[in-house]
């Protein structure tokens, strides 16, 4: 199964990611963490931040999300993934795979994630320091239909945490019955 977070930087995909992680690991449940930041400074420093950049770097992480869940890993992904069709097309991948696919908004106001704001970013970006910055110069696109909406800006960390193990227990017990 994959999990997919999506949202605006500082949206809290990667905090919410690192507690459900821990909550599943309780239960005996050992993720695969794949956050894009981490992809990007450890393994694709050549990636910049163009459309066909971001696009790839959706793509790979991606597919390390499905050899993964080939394995019978369950991978939590988080990464902005800006554009629905780079997001759809990994759902794709994963439907015509037969790999359970759950996307998760982690949704927030751009004025709470400048507010949050962990490594200085918006304020490089409206400075023009960092150009085609999502939400800024660069279109984020939200799902239409994700399988859930996590509204960070307006709950704990520990009540997003909730509410994502509660959708994906009933997520995975549906996915169980089309096997």
């Amino acid at each position: 199964m994959i999990i997919w977070l999506t949202g605006l930087s500082g949206a809290g995909k990667s905090t919410l990611a690192d507690g459900f992680a821990r909550r599943l690991r309780v239960e005996g449940v050992h993720p695969l963490m794949i956050d894009g930041d981490v992809l990007r400074e450890e393994w694709w420093r050549e990636l910049g931040f163009t459309p066909k950049d971001r696009s790839e770097n959706i793509q790979r992480a991606g597919a390390i999300a499905i050899i993964a869940a080939r394995s019978g890993i369950v991978s939590i992904c988080s990464l902005i993934s800006p554009l629905r069709r780079d997001r759809e097309s990994i759902r794709s991948q994963c439907y015509e795979r037969g790999i359970p696919f759950m996307e998760v908004y982690v949704s927030a106001s751009l004025e709470t994630c400048e507010e949050r704001d962990p490594k200085g970013l918006y304020v490089k970006a409206r400075t023009g320091l960092i150009p085609n910055f999502t939400g800024i110069d660069s279109p984020y696109e939200p799902p239409t239909s994700p399988e859930i909406d996590i509204a960070s800006g307006q709950i704990s960390v520990d009540e997003s945490v909730n509410l994502l193990k509660a959708a994906f227990d009933q997520f995975n017990a549906i996915a169980r019955l089309k096997v």
